[in-house]
């Protein structure tokens, strides 16, 4: 296979969020992506990637073979003028890892990566670390969840080690029952973005933190923390902790978030981070932060916007040139506040979507997106695939931008009729959600 020399920069897995910030700054046939062929059928890749003036080509390849990245290396010849490997996607971590290793360039380092896609392996570095976290097991079943309540106490979290978006992820309390719920945490998938290989279904379950919930976005340049972003997230009140909502910056106390920061710094030198971003999620409970889990990928949920709205200048491209091996990133204090509020619907057949032009004018909002229309069928929220849009809204500050995006969030109404069950003849009943 012979390969553009214009080709500077390898986006491993098709991120279609970070291709209009890569079509802003890279020339024309400059970018290479990389998919498995599972995913690239099931979500039209090739003629999405056609339409970015950026893109060289779309290859399918072995992106998501984290026992064996080493194919993904033997099977593409290192561009001659490439500067950079991107991981646009969870599922591609490791193999980002094994290529910017294998060519030279800066990367998170592949056993970091493989800490990092793997929530026991990444609970394990971080015991051995001194890292508050809850105490956790890895299970394959509900008799041993129901174990591990028996000695931890009945209020746990189980969730799989190696998905994303909250797939999977279940909280339980003392009243409920780990074997009739188990299903949902086995079940979860995503055969859209998610390659079946064998051997890949891991499962943890984990003593439930009571707290804030907040995630740190890091920039490390050879293991040292650069830039940091402390969100606060809002968690819908549901046995599936969905995000609904994310602010930017937090607005914690100093001492709050000098100790994120610390831990941040103790998290990576722990898991041999070298270069890159970590996208660290935390709960603030009782003696400081405990660790949730970590991402060695760019923010999903619109962060990296709010970050570049927030602080000047551009997440992204901070990224990009600490890939390019430009230096560091170094700390730099928030300008304004940005927020992201997701938007919810009644659970049905969506007949009408109202009020999209009205937010779009309200005040402070920078973004609408809508991710139903009339026709569609709208599932309950069980994971971040599962909102109806969102919208980003900036301010003086984070409290400021929080409830700009809510009171436009607010003038959005999806109306949804209860689908009919096959082969009824019974009318639906009309219900109203409110896309908050």
């Amino acid at each position: 296979m012979s390969l553009s020399d214009t080709v500077t920069h390898v986006l491993v897995g098709y991120g279609a969020w970070i291709l209009p910030e890569l079509e802003e700054r890279l020339p024309e046939r400059s970018v290479l992506i990389l998919e498995e062929p599972s995913v690239v059928a099931a979500r039209g890749a090739h003629e999405l990637a056609a339409r970015f003036r950026c893109v060289a080509a779309l290859v399918e390849a072995p992106t998501q073979d984290e026992e064996h990245p080493e194919r993904l290396v033997a099977a593409l010849p290192r561009p001659q003028n490439v500067q950079a490997v991107i991981p646009a996607v969870e599922y591609a971590v490791v193999a980002a890892a094994a290529l910017a290793e294998a060519w030279g360039l800066p990367g998170a380092g592949l056993p970091a990566a493989r800490v990092f896609r793997d929530k026991a392996l990444l609970r394990t570095v971080a015991d051995e670390a001194g890292i508050p976290q809850p105490r956790w097991a890895s299970v394959q079943g509900p008799d041993a969840v129901e174990r591990f309540r028996a000695e931890h106490g009945a209020a746990c979290v189980i969730k799989p080690a190696n998905r994303q978006a909250s797939l999977g992820v279940q909280l339980l309390e003392p009243e409920d029952d780990a074997h009739a719920l188990w299903e949902h945490t086995a079940g979860a998938g995503e055969t859209r973005q998610r390659a079946p290989y064998e051997g890949a279904d891991r499962y943890l379950v984990e003593q439930r933190v009571y707290g804030p919930e907040v995630s740190v976005e890091a920039l490390v340049h050879q293991g040292v923390v650069g830039f940091r972003n402390v969100t606060a997230k809002t968690v819908q009140g549901s046995r599936h902790p969905v995000e609904l909502a994310h602010t930017v910056p937090a607005g914690l106390p100093a001492a709050t978030e000098a100790a994120l920061h610390d831990v941040v710094q103790k998290l990576a030198t722990a898991a041999g981070f070298r270069d890159g971003v970590l996208h660290a999620e935390w709960i603030l409970g009782d003696g400081g932060p405990y660790l949730v889990e970590c991402a060695a990928r760019l923010p999903g949920d619109g962060i990296s916007v709010l970050i570049s709205l927030a602080y000047g200048g551009n997440f992204v491209g901070d990224l990009l040139g600490l890939l390019e091996g430009r230096g560091p990133v170094p700390p730099r204090d928030p300008v304004a506040g940005a927020a992201v509020r997701f938007l919810s619907a009644a659970p049905g057949l969506v007949e009408a979507v109202q009020g999209e032009e009205e937010a779009r004018q309200a005040k402070g909002v920078h973004e609408v997106q809508l991710a139903v229309a009339a026709g569609d069928t709208v599932r309950p929220t069980t994971s971040s695939w599962e909102r109806a849009g969102q919208i980003i809204a900036v301010g003086a500050d984070g409290p400021e931008a929080a409830a700009n995006a809510l009171a436009a969030a607010d003038l959005i109404t999806v109306r949804s009729v209860e689908a009919p069950a096959p082969g009824s003849d019974s009318a639906p009943a009309a219900s109203e959600g409110d896309r908050s």
